[in-house]
């Protein structure tokens, strides 16, 4: 059997990628939770499925292998005792425990079939859908209380960020917020007990545990020696470190980590939302990004005189630093909507610079973002337009909705 994980860049061909297609935890968003909720509208669900399976069938297309968390997080709790774990621990770190509905909960859970457990843990759970008789607290026989026993995760359609795919490796991330940070649970359990994973013994560079964030949104593999994270809004330079000191620690192949500094604001959560690479030599960017005659803080991470130090070296020019890590003598920065204020403000924020490549110069984006795609085009670019109107709202595009798991080597 292939090796599950193998990706060692972001433009080589997709071959196998993880989604998640969205559910019922969209219709449990209401405009007053909006906000801890990590979104800015309500999707309409029937539409958004319809636009997400539309982008499933289009990286089918280009010959990716489309794997479901939903399904794989079913299948890798195979046994009673697995699932019932899994429901402990989702309950925990849904903090049940401290409204005394731990055990009416879980045995709630458990009622369902493993496939419906997940797809419930996903949605939420109302305090209306547990019967009153079983109900033994005020807060919750009164209407007005905060109507969920579980929060809905409605973030999870974007599989990019719980967890990333390095070389032959996983990072499975601490998320930034209380909203996200169960999603990576998913993920630990599907990689230490889904027969397709859990005979391979996978390495994971960084692991949920860790008191600073990561996120997947800011990782990106430029090439088999050089990883590329964003000092971010959801990602922490002492995560970074963290993950750079593993890699360097656990594998001989990645030399160098590129931490890049962007401005810390909801529109760039992630790095991928302002700058991705689309092919050897061209990569798309936006240029509120960078300062003056194009400056901004990169630092280049390399092994230290030990395992537990760190060279890092300072650069305020990312196109060079680019081209000298890539052993490029020429690179292509293409600014998202021509670099026109309004317009790159616009596309940036429906995810014009958050562009998926399937293939050296062949990259799926929002059909909304025309400027940016025409300027892809000019560039000899091959681009893919997919719908978007309603997935475009949890503000998140091709990349961040895609966990690629292998991609052939170029």
């Amino acid at each position: 059997m292939t090796y599950p994980i193998q990706v060692h860049s972001e433009i080589g061909q997709l071959k196998s990628v993880l989604v998640k297609r969205p559910g019922k935890e969209l219709e449990n968003l209401t405009p007053e939770y909006l906000p801890q909720l990590l979104f800015d509208d309500i999707p309409y669900l029937q539409k958004i499925q319809e636009e997400h399976d539309f982008f499933a069938k289009t990286l089918r297309d280009q010959g990716a292998e489309v794997l479901y968390l939903e399904k794989l997080a079913a299948e890798a709790l195979h046994s009673k005792e697995l699932k019932e774990e899994f429901a402990e621990r989702i309950l925990k770190e849904s903090h049940a425990q401290v409204n005394g509905s731990f055990d009416r909960l879980k045995e709630y859970l458990l009622s369902f079939s493993t496939e419906e457990m997940i797809d419930k843990i996903m949605s939420g759970v109302r305090k209306n859908e547990i019967e009153t008789s079983k109900k033994t607290h005020l807060y919750e026989l009164m209407e007005d209380h905060y109507p969920f026993y579980l929060d809905p995760m409605p973030n999870l359609y974007f599989t990019r960020d719980p967890a990333a795919s390095i070389g032959n490796g996983l990072s499975i991330n601490r998320m930034r917020q209380p909203a996200r940070q169960r999603e990576s649970l998913f993920m630990e359990y599907i990689i230490k007990h889904h027969p397709r994973f859990a005979k391979h013994d996978i390495p994971v560079w960084c692991d949920r545990n860790y008191n600073f964030p990561i996120e997947g949104g800011d990782e990106l593999v430029l090439s088999s020696e050089v990883v590329a994270i964003g000092v971010s809004e959801r990602t922490s330079a002492k995560g970074i470190e963290r993950l750079a000191k593993n890699l360097f620690k656990k594998q001989d192949k990645i030399k160098k980590v590129l931490a890049i500094e962007i401005p810390n604001c909801r529109a760039f959560m992630h790095l991928d939302t302002v700058f991705t690479m689309i092919d050897y030599d061209k990569f798309t960017i936006h240029p509120a990004i960078q300062g003056p005659e194009g400056k901004m803080n990169v630092y280049i991470l390399e092994k230290g005189k030990d395992e537990d130090t760190l060279k890092i070296t300072h650069r305020t020019d990312l196109c060079e630093t680019l081209k000298e890590v890539l052993h490029q003598p020429e690179l292509v920065l293409i600014p998202c909507g021509g670099g026109d204020e309004i317009i790159s403000a616009r596309e940036q924020w429906n995810d014009g610079s958050n562009t998926l490549a399937v293939s050296p110069g062949v990259v799926v984006t929002y059909d909304r973002n025309y400027v940016s795609n025409e300027l892809l085009r000019q560039h000899g670019v091959k681009v893919l337009e997919v719908l978007s109107s309603e997935l475009s709202r949890g503000r998140g595009g091709p990349r961040c909705m895609s966990m690629p798991l292998i991609r052939e080597e170029i």
